[in-house]
């Protein structure tokens, strides 16, 4: 199965880029320049592995229930047998409809033994977003959660679906809460629903293998597609992208050497009881429990922290609903996580909380943080490390990538606004953003654009699109172009700007939309801003800020605009000031500037 069917167009490179390897006199100590050479092997050698030496260790942890390695490794082989005998060949697409639940490891495990391709999809979707990308794809196969049984049925028709496998949220359920969902969440919400005869359980096809193990032959190789993974790219255009098992392995060893706990020293908060763990303090062995909230649809959980947790052996303690702070916290609370992954909008959700302000939930087991997929204010910064002791690094990464990481050191300096250096054997630099041929100089603004080992195959059957983001610089070096705006400083930190296709031109200027929301953040009533170009007679765009309040805080547009002018030059200053109760946002919190604009165009035509 190839992604594009072309090679990546050649561009002229007017210059060269930055000495690729001065930014590693910025790693913490012990953290290798390079990894090379990656090793021959794929995610489930892994799970193998541990499942073979550490048989009893918990691989996931979920509202109070502990899964083994050697339990994850049976319960996917019997899903893998099943999945072979109903058809499913390497190299099929096997879609995934899905919260982070322990179904979604097992499922994607199992595609994977079988040779399988795994497409996860947004669970928030309906049925009319659904169809092309199920269509698409040709995936004739999905593991879908009972609520959304409804909206696949709807558009099954559209698609190449041949198999539909139903799974309860409840399966993996501690005894009694399990019977309490039942008794009283299970209706109500919409989880109990009745079952066409032609579709089929999850648990049945985990019964019809069990036991067995699957066809060797079809084990994918590291060179086999893996993920299908759903991305806007450049042109916000919905379009899969295609990510190998090497790719996964190389994300996973990078962060891995990133985020190892020094030698000799215990994880912070050794020998504290951990109630969903083995009776064993999996803190006493010196390990990590890593959280998910974020979705493993994305991009951030499956690649990054997924593959970190497989080569690392770090128990993955997921989270089915980031929105539900109430159960993020009590997941916290109970498993005493060492590492988080998350996004601003997230951290400042806890911070909020009438839990975390009267000081009720113990965050001191947390060593380190990621924050990636929007800016991170330095006060959110402040004051979560406050809050747990630990650290909070942003990062930079995006779907095309594969997770190769910029990010800044976890011991070392931080420098405020910047996304930090890159993870070994990854390489950044910055082109001119109008020609895309020319390395630029540091402390000069143009298009970001990445190298590394596991940048994506391409765009699922989109040679055209793969053409315009992989191209080929200089001494055929292929390199990612991101479509974000940013620059280097002298000691190679990158600083994001803004994404090129946001870029506001108004009366003649250029205006970066995220330059202008932390201006506005920064604001003591404003709890949440988006800013966008809304189209104007006069300047061609003007700028739009659309503002949340915070509670007991009034301000006034005419107030906001005068602070603007303290700090932006005046063409920068927002024309219109919109105030709302929310924004939109994705599930992992950006804003959605399109939807945004979409709607003042719709309100002012």
């Amino acid at each position: 199965m190839t992604a594009t069917g072309t090679p990546p167009h050649t561009v002229r490179a007017a210059g060269t880029p930055l000495d690729s390897r001065s930014w590693t006199r910025h790693y913490d100590p012990g953290v290798p320049h390079s990894l090379q050479p990656y090793p021959n092997r794929t995610l489930l050698d892994y799970i193998a592995d541990s499942a073979a030496e550490e048989p009893a260790a918990a691989a996931l942890l979920f509202k109070g229930t502990a899964i083994a390695y050697r339990d994850l490794e049976a319960l996917s082989d019997a899903f893998a047998v099943s999945l072979q005998e109903s058809g499913v060949r390497p190299g099929d697409r096997v879609a995934l409809l899905l919260p982070n639940c322990p179904q979604f490891i097992i499922a994607e495990l199992g595609a994977w033994k079988a040779g399988a391709v795994v497409f996860p999809l947004n669970p928030l979707y309906t049925a009319a977003e659904l169809a092309e990308p199920l269509k698409s794809s040709g995936a004739g196969t999905i593991v879908v959660l009972s609520p959304f049984y409804g909206r696949i049925r709807e558009c099954l028709e559209q698609t190449s679906i041949k198999r539909i496998l139903v799974t309860n949220i409840k399966e993996y359920l501690p005894a009694m809460t399990r019977l309490l969902f039942t008794l009283f969440k299970e209706k109500s919400g919409g989880h109990r629903i009745g079952l066409d005869p032609a579709h089929h359980t999850f648990q049945e096809y985990l019964a019809r293998g069990a036991g067995r193990r699957p066809e060797r032959a079809s084990r994918p190789t590291p060179d086999m597609p893996a993920l299908m993974l759903m991305s806007g790219g450049t042109t916000g255009l919905p379009k899969a992208v295609v990510g190998l098992h090497r790719h996964l392995v190389a994300a996973g060893l990078q962060l891995h050497a990133w985020l190892r706990p020094p030698a000799n020293n215990l994880i912070k908060g050794a020998g504290r009881r951990s109630l969903a763990a083995p009776r064993r303090s999996l803190r006493s062995l010196g390990r990590d429990i890593a959280l998910v909230p974020l979705p493993l649809f994305h991009v951030y959980a499956s690649v990054g922290v997924q593959s970190h947790a497989f080569v690392s052996r770090t128990p993955l303690a997921l989270v089915p609903s980031p929105r539900d702070v109430d159960d993020l916290l009590a997941t916290i609370a109970r498993v005493r996580p060492t590492l988080v992954s998350s996004v601003p909008a997230l951290f400042i959700a806890m911070l909020n909380h009438p839990k975390v302000k009267d000081r009720k939930i113990d965050f001191t087991s947390i060593r380190a943080c990621f924050s990636g997929a929007a800016p991170l204010l330095a006060e959110t910064k402040k004051r979560f490390e406050e809050l747990t002791g630990g650290r909070i690094v942003e990062g930079y990464s995006l779907t095309e990538a594969m997770m190769a990481c910029i990010v800044n050191p976890l011991n070392g300096v931080n420098k405020t606004g910047s996304v930090g250096v890159p993870l070994p054997d990854v390489e950044v630099a910055i082109v001119d953003g109008e020609s895309g041929d020319a390395f630029l100089p540091a402390g000069e603004v143009g298009e970001i654009v990445l190298r590394a080992p596991q940048l994506m195959q391409g765009y699922w059957k989109n040679p055209g699109e793969t053409a315009r983001a992989l191209r080929t610089h200089g001494q055929g070096q292929v390199w990612l172009h991101t479509g974000d705006l940013g620059y280097l400083d002298p000691d190679d930190f990158l600083f994001i700007v803004d994404r090129k296709k946001d870029l506001i031109k108004t009366s003649g200027y250029q205006v970066w939309p995220r330059e202008i929301e932390e201006v506005l953040a920064r604001h003591p009533a404003v709890a949440d801003v988006g800013v966008a170009g809304v189209q104007d007679a006069a300047k061609g765009e003007a700028v739009k800020a659309w503002v949340v309040r915070r509670p007991d805080q009034p301000v006034t547009a005419d107030e906001l605009r005068a602070y603007c002018r303290t700090c932006l030059a005046p063409f920068k200053v927002p024309t219109h000031i919109e105030f709302r109760e929310s924004l939109p946002k994705t599930m992992i919190g950006k804003v959605l500037r399109r939807a945004l604009v979409a709607e003042h165009q719709r309100s002012n035509s």
